[in-house]
Order: structure tokens, then C-alpha cells, then sequence
């Protein structure tokens, strides 16, 4: 059976460093927050074009920490797709706020913004919720239409997070998302294309003040420094809480197993870029369409899929094959149970609701060889249900 993802390869290639930067760690001592952490922090600010970057537990507690410090809540209106995981929304009612789910671009499968302008006015209209807040995702590692969502976000003095868990790395005319939102949070769940050996996220923001809330909100709401600018206070500053917070961070192991795969990630980044044009090139003929990129932007392909309209015939065929497919989502979170009562954006969702009978995503890792995709390639080929 062919890998659906390849994690093993990738360590073997990186030839014990991984191992031996756990190994320090362990023998160090400092496995919570030690200077690994600190250190991975400078690091992933580097590389995603930010000021400020904190570790933390998770992608789903990165999304948290913004909108816990912006103080959303009860009444507040926060606007998410509906195709995409459960984490984008599901803080959301965290907090008493409402999800507001928006409708995607049908090439990109990210939040478009004509749907996302229906929604927000729909909304404003009903006067039930006060629009806070756009959480657009970078569905499959193609970063959203942030010139156009920033616009509107701008428009309407809503706050814009890009959430990154499956794109950190995309960038528009090589600028991370970042230049457009408020906050970038992404995910380092192993699967990832920049995943650790458990779980771990991040938040990245070119806010001080902001950065400063978020630091404290990761570690039980402690005092930062804008807490005592008028005082002192002698002890851990964990000892003194300023503010209702979480415990959410990111061990020292996983900084130091990140440290050694944000090394190569570019050059993974442009290793997956050519598979999926050696996919795209060999598969187009055969499905009804393949991933394409807009001109200017850089995925990081964390997953590569594709549209066919028997999507579940192909499926077992390729299994028959000896290839593996997943589905990303059979059922869009306004149609999940426990999101079905959340409002809907204007016009509805149809692009969303027709998109989870036709996608199937296909192998996708940094060390997938052409001959392996030669095979995948020959077996949807091989399909004629």
C-alpha cells in the first residue's frame, strides 16, 4: 500500500537530527517552555514575515487566544467556512459568540468574498449579532483571497485571522497572510506539512499589545509586561493572573523537533509544488478537475484533491489499487449536528454543499517520487466507472 503521507521518509532523510535535538532536550531538563521554545518563536517569526510569534498546545487553542483577548462574546458574530475542519468553528461557541458559516470559491474551495459580503450584511440587517470577527482558512494549503477579505474586513471594522493550520507557508506575490490579517494561526499536528510528534500550534501577529495578551491568555492569564509597567512584582509572574486564561503550551520537545523541520521546510514546500504539477499534468485528462493555483500564490499542497463525479466509485477502485484517498468533508460543518443551528451566510451554501460528493484527495508528502505518482496517476487513469 502506498502512504497517504510519508512521515517516516522525512526523518529518515533528516538523518538523526531530529533525534538528537529530543535527545538534548531530555537530557536539559527544561521540558516545558525551556529555550527551545524561545528559540522556535524567533525562528517561525522569521520565516512567516511576523514580529511576534507563541507556541501553544495546539492549532485549536491558536485560534482561541485572539479571539479571547479581543474579548468576543455573547451576541458577537464570527464568520468561518463551512468546508473545512471542525477547530475553525468550533471555538467559536467557546465563547457564547455564534458562527456564521460562508460559502467558498469554487476553484480555490476557500472562503469567498461575495459570499462573505451576503453574510456580514445579512447579519447587520437581522441585528441579532454583531459582526466581530473573519476566520478565513487556507483550505488544503492554498492561502484565501486576503486582498479582497482584508478589504471587506476593513469595510465593516471586523478583525481577520488566517487560519494557517493546514497552509503555513502559502504566500500572494510572496507575502504571507499575515500582511492582510490581524493574526495567522496554524497547526503543527504531525500531518502537517510543518508538524511536530504530537500535538503543538502557533500564533503569529505583528500586534505588541496583542502579542503581550496572548502570551499571558497561553499561560493561565499571568502578568506580562504592559501588567507592571506601573509596579513590580518580585515573584513568577505566573503567580500573578490578570486575566481569565488557558494552560496552552507548546512542549520543549516539539519546539526542538520543529526547529530541525522548519530547517527544510521551504525546500519541502517547493518539493510539493512539484509533485502537484506532475500530478496536475498527469491527471487532468482523467477527472473532472485538478487543484490550480492562482497565478502569484504559493501552496504548500498539505493536501492534493480533486474533483471526479463518481468521487466514491474512484475511491474503491483506488483502494483496490493499493492507494489510499480520504475525503475532506463528506459533511460541511453547517450540516454537522452540532453546527446545524448556527446561522447561515445570505444565499446560502451551494458551492459547499456540492463540493463534499465530488472531492477525493490523493498521496501527498515532501518525499513522494515520480514513480510512486506514476502509479497513482495509471490507477485513476485505470477508472472508467
Amino acid at each position: 500500500m502506498i502512504p497517504f503521507i510519508d512521515l517516516q521518509a522525512q526523518r529518515l532523510r533528516l538523518g538523526g537530527k531530529i533525534e538528537a535535538a529530543v535527545q538534548e532536550v531530555v537530557v536539559g531538563g527544561a521540558w516545558v517552555m525551556g529555550p527551545q521554545v524561545r528559540q522556535f518563536e524567533a525562528d517561525l517569526a522569521a520565516f512567516g514575515q511576523a514580529k511576534h510569534a507563541l507556541g501553544c498546545a495546539n492549532g485549536t487553542d491558536a485560534l482561541a487566544l485572539p479571539l479571547m483577548a479581543w474579548g468576543v462574546g455573547r451576541g458577537d458574530a464570527v464568520f468561518v467556512p463551512s468546508f473545512t475542519f471542525a477547530a475553525t468553528a468550533e471555538v467559536v461557541p467557546w465563547f457564547d459568540a455564534e458562527p456564521v458559516f460562508v460559502d467558498v470559491d469554487a476553484d480555490t474551495y476557500n472562503m469567498d468574498p461575495a459570499a462573505l459580503e451576503r453574510a456580514i450584511e445579512g447579519i447587520r440587517n437581522e441585528g441579532r449579532l454583531t459582526p466581530r470577527v473573519v476566520i478565513a482558512v487556507d483550505l488544503f494549503g492554498q492561502p484565501a483571497d486576503y486582498p479582497a477579505i482584508k478589504a471587506l474586513c476593513d469595510k465593516h471594522g471586523l478583525k481577520l485571522i488566517s487560519d494557517s493550520a493546514q497552509g503555513f507557508g502559502c504566500t500572494i506575490h510572496d507575502a504571507h497572510p499575515l500582511k492582510w490579517a490581524d493574526v495567522t494561526t496554524t497547526s503543527f499536528f504531525p500531518a502537517k506539512p510543518l508538524g511536530c510528534y504530537g500535538d503543538g500550534g502557533a500564533v503569529l501577529t505583528d500586534d505588541d499589545e496583542l502579542a503581550q495578551l496572548m502570551d499571558s491568555i497561553r499561560v493561565h492569564g499571568k502578568a506580562v509586561a504592559s501588567d507592571l509597567k506601573d509596579g513590580a512584582f518580585d515573584h513568577d509572574p505566573k503567580y500573578l493572573n490578570m486575566r481569565i486564561g488557558l494552560n496552552s503550551r507548546l512542549d520543549t520537545i516539539q519546539a526542538a523537533v520543529l526547529i530541525e523541520k522548519l530547517k527544510v521546510f521551504a525546500q519541502e514546500i517547493e518539493w510539493r509544488g512539484a509533485a502537484a504539477a506532475r500530478y496536475n499534468d498527469g491527471l487532468r485528462p482523467h477527472v473532472a478537475k485538478v487543484p490550480d493555483v492562482p497565478a502569484g500564490n504559493i501552496s504548500n499542497w498539505a493536501q492534493y484533491t480533486i474533483e471526479h463525479p463518481n468521487r466514491d466509485g474512484l475511491a474503491a477502485h483506488l483502494k483496490e489499487q493499493g492507494v489510499p484517498t480520504a475525503v475532506y468533508y463528506p459533511i460541511p460543518l453547517h450540516l454537522q449536528p452540532a453546527y446545524e443551528h448556527y446561522p447561515r451566510g445570505a444565499g446560502g451554501l451551494p458551492v459547499t454543499e456540492r463540493l463534499k460528493d465530488v472531492v477525493v484527495s490523493l498521496p501527498m508528502h515532501s518525499d513522494l517520487d515520480a514513480a510512486t505518482q506514476d502509479r497513482v496517476i495509471a490507477a485513476v487513469a485505470s477508472f472508467k466507472g
